[in-house]
């Protein structure tokens, strides 16, 4: 139902996940019969979690890594990996400089040219290690590399900006991207986002989006939802573009996944996540928190280093185990944010959810008390839930 702002000025709820919460049904199931697997362009893996494509998540060894475990890593082509033949003594810099001097140095680093060979080479270093080679660039990137991204022989490629559309206006200087023109063109699977509205979900799934990316602003360390005020809550952005497949796929028959990307810190935000139609999920700074993580204990945003309207900033996660405890246990920490596979697979236990479509059937509530009920001594202390 509508809600009145003011006059001739109306407005639609939206939800977060910190407002929902999985109601269990009639059945329980033993954890280890939760089946988690997906496909996404093709590509079966048994986590539904992507790495984001941000510098401080995801290098070469890190994208090779989490395709060993069974998820996936999506490198960024227009990053320091890209720019610098050795990217460790930037990274380096951008861990050690303080707060003040963060947006110049990111600037300046950026600044540096992509080279085109450094985007064959990472591709080629990751595919060499039996990896699998996904990487993520804006449409602007995406059509000027293209062709070296396809010769290079990625798997998938992920085009990504803060709200992508079929709709695109361009000044009459510029050639816009040909969306549909372009997934056709690419030899690999096309994944394109960000979006938050079954509308332009639908055009991204007819413009042949092998999945399609949901999210504006809500990653911990971007700050797009402060700096342009833009963005839906995720529960509802998700379940809102989860609509848009179904339909699609009641159409033509053609099942498109749906990709919740940012917003998402424990297994608990994965597993509501899920509950809310998304098939994966892209997390960042959780991932960042990795001992093999390049960020050096740091997590910035794909859009922090704009020369001339910064939309995130740097935080410090801190480094909390391997890649492999934050994924599949077992945990050392008591929040939620280690062994997210095994917190999925136990909420579906729980719920009697035998498979991802089962976990997106089930009952969600509203509870903006979830996460405080009965949690005073948590708070308190700071441990847990509280922290």
């Amino acid at each position: 139902m509508d809600i009145q702002i003011g006059r001739g000025k109306t407005a639609r709820r939206a939800y977060g996940f910190d407002e929902i919460a999985l109601a269990p049904g009639v059945r329980t199931l033993d954890p280890s019969l939760a089946d988690t697997r997906w496909t996404i362009g093709g590509i079966e893996r048994e986590i539904p979690i992507i790495a984001s494509a941000m510098d401080g998540v995801v290098d070469v060894g890190m994208a090779v890594k989490l395709s060993q475990l069974g998820a996936l890593g999506v490198l960024n082509l227009e990053g320091i990996q890209t720019r610098y033949d050795d990217p460790n003594p930037i990274l380096d810099r951008i861990a050690s400089v303080g707060k003040t001097e963060f947006v110049g140095l990111m600037q300046e680093l950026y600044a540096k040219p992509i080279q085109p060979e450094l985007i064959e080479r990472r591709i080629g270093e990751i595919k060499s290690q039996g990896g699998i080679a996904a990487v993520s660039a804006t449409p602007v990137a995406a059509l000027k590399y293209g062709s070296i991204i396809a010769n290079a022989g990625a798997d998938l490629l992920f085009v990504q900006a803060t709200v992508v559309s079929t709709a695109h206006l361009s000044p009459e200087s510029v050639t816009p991207l040909d969306l549909a023109q372009f997934c056709q063109e690419m030899p690999m699977p096309v994944i394109l986002g960000n979006c938050v509205t079954y509308e332009v979900a639908l055009n991204l799934m007819k413009a042949g989006a092998a999945a399609v990316m949901v999210g504006i602003g809500p990653g911990a360390a971007c700050t797009s939802r402060g700096v342009l005020g833009v963005g839906v809550p995720q529960a509802t952005a998700v379940a809102d573009c989860a609509a848009a497949r179904d339909d699609y796929f009641q159409e033509t028959g053609k099942y498109v996944a749906v990709i919740a990307d940012g917003g998402l810190i424990t297994g608990g935000d994965i597993c509501k996540c899920i509950a809310c139609g998304a098939d994966g999920v892209m997390i960042g700074s959780p991932i960042a928190r990795a001992e093999e993580a390049p960020g050096r204990g740091f997590h910035w945003g794909m859009a922090t280093p704009s020369p001339v309207l910064p939309r995130g900033t740097r935080i410090r996660v801190g480094t909390t185990g391997t890649i492999e405890q934050i994924l599949c246990g077992p945990a050392q920490l008591d929040d939620g944010t280690h062994n997210l596979l095994g917190a999925l697979k136990t909420s579906m236990g729980t719920l009697g959810a035998k498979d991802i479509k089962e976990m997106q059937q089930v009952e969600v509530v509203i509870a903006p008390s979830l996460l405080t009920e009965g949690k005073v001594y948590q708070k308190a202390q700071q441990l847990g839930m509280g922290k």
